[in-house]
């Protein structure tokens, strides 16, 4: 059993407690020094500290504070000595009695909705990416729009049936889409269940509470489409259209994000077994890659001296690959989403499912899903998600471009 003394080993006339910790450990009695921060006169302590007979009311009173002050450090260290496995020295002492005087402050755990964003954030993001972290800053934007109309701060607790109508039907208002409004709900329910975690109080709704997606047309470049981008006349098209056609067929045969494809180089390159493999680490899921070249990319190398197109920005490619299959006269009429105005000079974007010519709906995006589209069937599944960097092959599927029927043909190829 441990036991603390405190003492006065000062010859100043004011000074702080030392303290000493005794213990016995394996038969060997042990004693640890230190010093409190409990400040006592030499004369009240030689004087007056175990006297029991003290008719001065304000030497009273300052006994008293003095032996709670004793009390509590006496108790925080025994404590902490009995629930310690490390060893118990010096230091440690020194350490603990640090602690007792600067404390950890308590965390505080948010209960309201908008405020636990930013908590869920900070604890996660060692595994979050900079898009999942853009993709949660979006829907809190979109959830203090909802609070202002509302006039209302929403709980952790008030996610429930009634929320989710209501922010529905304020996101149909303001012409957000359906899988908008069903992949902010999604998120709000992994932020409520990251909240529960933590012993905030959730609405009894929360499991029940459902936001399904809607399959959307995604349109690609079939090989049709490449080969006719492929032989514009050179005429047709200016050095930064030309620069951005061969990123866009780049693209569609690595499968790779715009963000991954517009920093290749030239010294991630390498040979093995007579073939060219490339190199790099996904910037979205910081795998290590590497994968083939395929012939089409070694033709665009080979024309420009081994080297790849010069990096523009997203924005400007995604205008430049839109004119440029708009001048490949890509001009079947297809179903997609496009962001449109929702009122002239409005500045306000929302996206738009209508009949399009295909050309008008060419993004960045297309490069990965045309890969996935036209090797589906050819190249073994897995191999396609080893390439696009899909998690689930479930991922995968809803994002290809091809109907039921298209991969209702490609399977009569095994039969």
């Amino acid at each position: 059993m441990a036991t603390i003394n405190f003492l006065y080993r000062s010859n100043k006339d004011k000074a702080n407690l030392n303290l000493r910790l005794l213990y016995r450990k394996n038969g060997i009695d042990y004693v640890i020094g230190g010093i409190s921060k409990i400040e006592v006169s030499k004369d009240y302590w030689s004087k007056y500290h175990n006297s029991k007979r003290i008719s001065d009311i304000d030497t009273k009173n300052l006994q008293t504070e003095i032996n709670n002050k004793l009390s509590t450090l006496e108790n925080y260290i025994l404590n902490q000595f009995e629930n310690t496995i490390e060893d118990t020295n010096k230091d440690w002492l020194k350490r603990i009695i640090n602690e007792y005087y600067n404390p950890t402050p308590v965390e505080t755990i948010p209960n309201e909705l908008i405020n636990y964003f930013e908590y869920f954030k900070d604890h996660k993001k060692s595994e979050i990416t900079v898009s999942t972290e853009k993709k949660y800053n979006t829907i809190k934007a979109l959830l203090k729009k909802f609070e202002t109309s509302t006039n209302k701060k929403f709980l952790i607790k008030d996610v429930n049936e009634n929320f989710k109508k209501a922010f529905e039907d304020f996101c149909n208002k303001n012409q957000y889409s359906h899988n908008t409004i069903a992949r902010a709900l999604r998120s709000i329910k992994t932020i409520c269940k990251h909240a529960q975690h933590n012993g905030i109080e959730v609405s009894h709704q929360l499991d029940g509470l459902k936001a399904k997606y809607k399959k959307t047309d995604n349109i690609y470049l079939s090989f049709e489409d490449l080969n006719t981008i492929e032989v514009i006349e050179p005429s047709k098209l200016t050095e930064s259209l030309n620069n951005a056609k061969d990123w866009l067929i780049i693209s569609c045969y690595t499968g790779q994000r715009v963000s991954d494809f517009m920093n290749f180089t030239k010294d991630q390159i390498r040979i093995e077994d007579g073939k060219h493999l490339l190199e790099f680490t996904q910037k979205k899921t910081t795998k290590n890659m590497t994968i083939p070249i395929q012939k089409k990319v070694l033709e665009i190398l080979e024309k420009r001296n081994g080297h790849f197109p010069k990096p523009i920005s997203d924005q400007k490619y995604n205008d430049y690959i839109k004119k440029v299959c708009e001048i490949a006269e890509l001009n079947e009429i297809v179903k997609g989403g496009k962001k449109t105005e929702t009122a002239p000079e409005s500045k306000v974007y929302r996206k738009e499912v209508k009949e399009f010519e295909k050309w008008e709906l060419v993004t960045s995006h297309i490069g990965r899903r045309s890969f996935a589209s036209n090797f589906y069937g050819t190249i073994p599944t897995t191999f396609l998600i080893y390439v696009t960097g899909h998690s689930t092959e479930k991922m995968f599927l809803n994002y290809i471009g091809k109907s039921n029927k298209d991969l209702a043909i490609e399977l009569t190829k095994y039969f």
